[in-house]
């Protein structure tokens, strides 16, 4: 049975139900169509999270909490729409004067640079810098540099031996004509998608080739890095030298300053955005605050679906879960709707089991993994789990299972404790910091057994899921950026996934069949345990104003003003 702690704390929930069900029905409020035609500057938005997500760098830092800052401090060539509907999905030329011209059977990509963009530090952006951006995606390691920017002639040199990167034959550079070519080793229909995200963000040719970690690399958007103490504040002030270029790429902000600060707990967090102490805070709000949300401010709060996961890494090369039998025992094990209500309720997340969430590319609903095998969760199978897990002659070793501190990921742990010591483990939970939760759980050098973590996507399409987590291009031993955090590896579902992605350039539609096909191979083999699809719960202060939230990367701060 479960633990006397974990029913009485579920039962605690089960009373929030009414609360959350108002929450769900009163305040999930469509996206905006459009950004503000006018709004009022100046000002200061003050965020909070519980702890900072890691390094500034943006070649290096691979986190929903910094990737939303990242979109206002830097520029690709292209980038996202900074929209509030579909559009927001939409790939718009940035940097770059235009969208490209694409030539060679979709295999060579030539922009334009426009003309008097600078950096913070009053710099002229050039090709050279372009140029030096990509190389340096590979010789700093970057998490994407295998899966996202390998198809780049050169690149497979750079992987090799990423300090000497040149993408020879890969990059070229027409200064009469101010161009910039691509040449890639066959087509790829996500081309621009991957280089719209922060990772591809041109930066200075003298940055550092190594992770900047606390200090700021100097970029082309609205807003820059003044400071950045993990353990306090990153401070965001206006970049002297940005003069708008596009609207739709990268429209002019409106506050002055954006101080993102570290250290509240959820709890404290909340009230202070009730009070109008903060503007706005990162973590998902407790679960028993969620009825009060839902009812006394209901007008602060907005909830919109996720294309996202709650997930638990399982180390595929580490005891126990080396085994495949314990992998798929803790999915039978794990009872998804507990989960679901120490989130926060069924009305802010759904169960799930399979790798692509609801409503993606290429999904159709799949699992394996419950009492009544099929395409939904219904219930947890632990008879079928105990099975597995006598089979496998595991049963008495000690897992460790590492959490964010926060109060929703500990509560989790703690429930997975609970599962792991039905099935015969020795199990603990040590929460660490969010500031460092998610690169220490990539890095094999602390033999991390299984974790809690979240995924959202960069861009919609099945390989930023699949490929991205699951590829052995994506597993770097030893890496505090090797996001395969499973080390999952098989090379029969990597042919697979190379397939898919040539099968998708001259015919979507199989691509698309093929894509559901790896979702369902991977989710067989049970690197990770999917527990829940989640949906966002965003909390404002009653001073801040137009609130804009895109389907690619959430909140756009900088459209937002203070009153």
């Amino acid at each position: 049975m479960r633990s006397q702690k974990a029913l009485a704390a579920q039962k605690a929930l089960a009373a929030l139900i009414p609360g959350l069900a108002l929450l769900a029905m009163t305040i999930v409020s469509p996206p905006s169509s459009a950004l503000a035609a006018e709004g009022k500057p100046g000002g200061t938005l003050r965020l909070l999270a519980n702890a900072a997500a890691g390094t500034a760098d943006p070649h290096i830092n691979y986190t929903l909490q910094f990737f939303q800052m990242n979109y206002i401090l830097y520029d690709g060539l292209v980038t996202y729409k900074k929209a509030g509907d579909k559009t927001g999905f939409e790939v718009v030329a940035d940097l770059a004067e235009t969208l490209p011209q694409v030539e060679n059977g979709g295999k060579t990509y030539v922009f334009k640079l426009r003309k008097g963009i600078k950096f913070a530090d009053g710099s002229d952006v050039t090709s050279k810098d372009v140029v030096a951006s990509f190389q340096r995606i590979f010789k700093i390691s970057g998490p994407t540099a295998g899966t996202f920017y390998n198809g780049i002639v050169g690149a497979d040199a750079c992987l090799k031996t990423p300090a000497t990167c040149t993408l020879d034959g890969g990059l070229s550079v027409d200064d009469a004509a101010g161009t910039i070519t691509f040449n890639l080793v066959q087509p790829d229909a996500e081309f621009l998608q991957k280089i719209a995200i922060p990772h591809a963000a041109i930066l200075p040719a003298g940055a550092p080739l190594k992770d900047a970690g606390t200090d700021p690399i100097p970029g082309t958007g609205p807003y820059m890095i003044a400071s950045y103490d993990p353990n306090k504040l990153m401070k965001m002030v206006r970049n002297p030298h940005f003069k708008e270029w596009s609207k739709e790429a990268q429209p002019a902000g409106y506050p002055d300053e954006i101080d993102y600060e570290f250290g509240l707990t959820d709890e404290a967090a909340v009230t202070a955005v009730e009070n109008g102490q903060a503007d706005w805070m990162f973590d998902p709000p407790p679960a028993d605050r969620l009825g009060e949300l839902g009812t006394k401010y209901a007008k602060q709060v907005t909830v919109h679906p996720l294309m996202a996961m709650w997930y638990a890494p399982m180390n595929n090369n580490l005891a126990p879960f080396n085994d495949i039998r314990v992998r798929q025992a803790v999915n039978f094990a794990i009872d998804r709707a507990a989960i679901i209500k120490l989130f926060g309720g069924s009305n802010l997340a759904q169960p799930a089991c399979q790798i692509l969430p609801p409503g993606f590319p290429s999904f159709a609903p799949y699992c394996p993994f419950t009492a009544n095998p099929g395409e939904k969760w219904s219930a947890p199978d632990m008879d079928k789990a105990k099975q597995l897990v006598a089979e496998s002659g595991t049963a008495g070793q000690e897992v460790t299972i590492i959490t964010e501190d926060s109060s929703v990921s500990k509560s989790i742990g703690v429930y997975l404790q609970d599962v792991l010591n039905q099935l015969g483990y020795k199990t603990s939970v040590k929460p660490i910091s969010q500031n460092i939760q998610f690169t220490y759980i990539q890095n094999t050098n602390n033999k991390v057994q299984i974790s809690v973590s979240q995924w959202f996507q960069d861009y919609p399409a099945p390989s930023n899921f699949l490929e991205v987590l699951f590829s052995c291009a994506s597993f770097t031993p030893g890496s505090d950026a090797s996001v395969n955090i499973s080390g999952f590896c098989d090379k029969s579902i990597d042919a697979s996934m190379a397939e898919a992605e040539t099968a998708t350039i001259a015919d979507p539609a199989k691509g698309a069949t093929l894509w559901t096909a790896i979702d369902k191979a991977v989710t067989d083999k049970a690197p990770v345990a999917v527990l829940f699809t989640p949906k966002r719960v965003d909390v404002v202060s009653s001073r801040l104003k137009n609130f804009t939230f895109s389907p690619q990367f959430y909140w756009i701060a900088s459209q937002s003003w203070v009153e």
